[in-house]
């Protein structure tokens, strides 16, 4: 029977997020609107951002953290091209985005010594196979598979080469092992619920090191660059971005922030993300005709959960068109490159009782296009 009760809130997108529970826009301190982001306001606020970002995920203090462009995309874009090309390149690839980075270094960068370890979607490739005298390009959550690194154990302390990690589905919702971590890019609108356009970058001692004794052979545009004069552009990480952010996704994104520490820090944001992958393990156990993408329970996603079903495309196509005009699940198609399926938002942000809502809806949803 069609159920009753829909979720209260029925936003499973995987990003932009939903906004945390009890958001209210009329409540961000808006202070710094109308003003310029490098009056002492303006780097106040920006650093107050970067601050709080270091002491809710626990980054070591001698880590730099900057607020940059173009979102998570611009951060790992920035990395590649200021940071590639010293050394071979090892690319592990399961999903869209890393064959994405993929793509950037062997035909944009063109560089030499790449090795490429790919899988197929909900699989991951060997990570042993990392060779640490090379640098590394990888995603720790695959956001269009729902595949994710199990932990940093395969990449060695005193490795040669960088890490760069996109981190993007991850960050506040995974422990993130940052000794392994040379390089880590995310973007507010993942698992804090934020608005889009802005990315973070962290750098280890190790990659300032690289980035202040290296220098790439191809040009760098100015988005791109920083450092100068052979040293790092140390304002960038202290609040005097490369070019104007929005004050207003900055005062949503300290909003955001604030919430994390209502609720307990990093590990109680962890553990409501389990808690909301959990109810989709219940339903998927007692439903034989859905199933997670990911095949591997220890690398499945506890943000961005993919399902298959026992549908064809244009019928799972159907049912997600239903859900949305009932209004009980909007957004929850697999990415365009993603095998046919559901993709489901299970990041802090998402309340649990709204996914016990909305998994008869699925249930009755299915049945009727089956």
């Amino acid at each position: 029977m069609k159920p009753l009760y829909p979720p209260a809130n029925p936003n499973f997108s995987s990003g932009p997020c939903a906004k945390r529970p009890g958001y209210d826009v009329a409540k961000l301190k808006l202070d710094t609107l109308g003003r310029s982001h490098r009056s002492s306001l303006g780097k106040a606020t920006l650093k107050e951002a970067i601050e709080l970002t270091r002491e809710i995920l626990q980054i070591p203090s001698d880590y730099r953290i900057g607020i940059v462009p173009a979102s998570d995309t611009g951060a790992m874009e920035m990395a590649m091209w200021s940071l590639l090309g010293e050394r071979p390149v090892d690319v592990f690839s399961w999903e869209s985005f890393g064959a994405g980075w993929l793509t950037d270094i062997t035909k944009q960068l063109k560089l030499d010594g790449v090795t490429s370890y790919s899988a197929d979607y909900g699989q991951l490739p060997e990570l042993s196979q990392y060779n640490g005298a090379n640098d590394c390009i990888f995603t720790w959550n695959g956001t269009t598979s729902g595949v994710c690194v199990p932990d940093g154990e395969w990449i060695a302390d005193d490795r040669e080469g960088l890490t760069i990690c996109d981190a993007t589905s991850a960050v506040f919702a995974m422990a993130m092992p940052w000794q392994k971590l040379d390089v880590t890019t995310f973007s507010w609108q993942k698992v804090l619920g934020g608005e889009g356009g802005h990315g973070i970058i962290i750098l280890s001692p190790k990659a300032v090191a690289r980035l202040e004794s290296y220098t790439p052979a191809w040009p760098l545009p100015k988005i791109f660059r920083l450092t100068k004069g052979g040293k790092l552009i140390e304002g960038i990480f202290e609040g005097a971005t490369i070019n104007t952010p929005s004050m207003l996704c900055v005062a949503d994104y300290i909003d955001a922030l604030r919430w994390v520490e209502s609720l307990g820090g990093l590990e109680a944001c962890i553990a409501k993300s389990k808690s909301n992958l959990a109810v989709l393990e219940n339903f998927v156990a007692q439903h034989d005709w859905i199933d997670f993408l990911a095949s591997d329970a220890a690398c499945r996603s506890n943000t961005s959960v993919c399902l298959s079903l026992s549908l064809e495309a244009a019928q799972v196509k159907q049912m997600i068109k239903l859900l949305d005009s009932e209004g009980v699940a909007y957004d929850i198609g697999a990415y365009r490159d993603a095998p046919s399926g559901l993709r489901i938002w299970c990041g802090a942000t998402v309340e649990s009782q709204d996914l016990e809502a909305l998994v008869p809806w699925l249930n009755w949803a299915y049945h009727q296009v089956a």
